[in-house]
């Protein structure tokens, strides 16, 4: 069994469970999920509200510790008191469920991540964006904007193994003309 989904151009969207051949087109892309979630007997769960205007959610991972997971006694700190708006949960790793102020996206995780290794003296490394290299949009404060922030992010932690420093990283940008 499987679902697909399709923005028609008239902004309505289509879904369909293949396993079931029930076909569901509307003006709501949400009620289009939920319909094809029920039939296919998964649990829907609905989006969150959407924040306030210059506040961004997003997830912030530490996947630095080879195999400590959440519970692990380095993050002790952390999970009991995460920075305002954030709340600790459990993917594997430690992660943080934030939701921030910030002008842009970027700025709100660098805003994050500057006060969690200031506070804690942990470098947050991770968005948990899988496949960052499929491209969807152009939204700075959505989905293209995470895989921006996951990049860099990344690019950070796996530079500093290799011994690598901020003026290796800055020197790189500057040759890309990113101005």
């Amino acid at each position: 069994m499987s679902l697909t989904f399709h923005r028609n151009t008239d902004g309505t969207t289509t879904g369909r469970n293949d396993g079931s051949g029930l076909t569901v087109t509307h003006v709501d892309a949400e009620e289009v999920k939920r319909r094809l979630y029920e039939d296919a007997g998964w649990e829907y769960t609905p989006p969150p509200p959407p924040v306030p205007p210059g506040f961004h959610r997003f997830c912030l991972m530490h996947e630095e510790f080879e195999a400590a997971g959440f519970a692990d006694e380095r993050y002790a700190d952390l999970r009991a008191r995460p920075p305002e708006g954030c709340v600790p949960a459990d993917r594997g790793c430690l992660a943080l469920e934030c939701e921030r102020p910030g002008r842009t996206l970027l700025d709100a995780v660098a805003g994050t991540v500057a006060e969690i290794r200031r506070e804690y003296g942990l470098v947050m490394n991770s968005l948990g964006v899988e496949k960052p290299q499929e491209w969807l949009g152009d939204d700075r404060d959505g989905h293209p904007g995470k895989t921006v922030a996951q990049l860099m992010l990344m690019a950070a932690h796996r530079a500093r193994l290799l011994g690598y420093g901020r003026r290796d990283l800055v020197r790189l940008i500057d040759a890309t003309g990113v101005e």
